[in-house]
């Protein structure tokens, strides 16, 4: 866990090495990271966020030889392929998963699960795309919607909506906000920033279900 934080708050240092040891390759290992953080289940804590803005701030440098648009297509093909796949998922697995019964439940975060379950409830489809923009939340929207066997055209209309709007908003605030001398000098508070703010719309949604509990009794 402590490798994890310090990849997080030092992913621009990361990434550097990552692209001056594997050159062109690195389209793939980040199309990796990506598609395991969405697709994988298991695996809902990989930075998200903080990797698309890293690597966009440097595809804005030319020493580094990365292709934004390369990039945005890498990113946007990950996530929606990541999501499918949980989906997929879900649809085998996901009533196991929410009793926390067999093997895999026991893999996976059963707070987190029901807590996506719960925001699914109140949102529905739309939960596909809102979710991509809140960490650990959206690993596991697709999964619930594979488990409540959500129409699979509805499911793709708001997997494709929120995927665009994602890698679009974060590439797009890394390539030209990215190499701000600020930015650049403090590196690791903007990316402990960006998960900050990525998870406060769920602490608000966390805070109003307690909230409404404590009204109801």
């Amino acid at each position: 866990m402590t490798q994890l934080f310090d990849f997080i708050l030092h992913i621009d240092e990361h990434l550097i090495t990552i692209v001056n040891s594997f050159g062109p390759w690195t389209y793939v290992i980040l199309f990796a990271m990506v598609f395991i953080e969405t697709g994988v289940v298991v695996f809902p804590f990989l930075p998200g966020d903080s990797l698309l803005f890293a690597a966009s701030a440097l595809a804005a440098n030319a020493a580094y030889n990365l292709n934004v648009w390369i990039l945005f297509a890498v990113f946007l093909a990950a996530a929606v392929l990541g999501d499918t796949v949980n989906y997929e998922i879900g649809k085998r697995v996901g009533s196991a998963a929410s009793t926390g019964k067999g093997w895999f439940g026991r893999l996976i975060n059963r707070d987190k699960l029901l807590q996506a379950e719960a925001f699914f409830d109140k949102h529905g489809g739309k939960t596909i795309a809102i979710a991509r923009f809140m960490p650990l939340i959206r690993t596991f929207a697709p999964f619930v919607s594979g488990g409540s066997r959500m129409h699979y055209g509805k499911f793709i209309h708001y997997n494709l909506l929120g995927g665009f709007l994602w890698v679009t908003l974060c590439v797009l605030g890394g390539f030209y906000f990215g190499n701000v001398t600020f930015v650049k000098e403090h590196f690791s508070l903007v990316a402990l920033g960006i998960v900050l703010i990525s998870l406060l719309p769920m602490v608000i949604a966390a805070v109003k279900t307690r909230t409404a509990k404590v009204v109801d009794r």
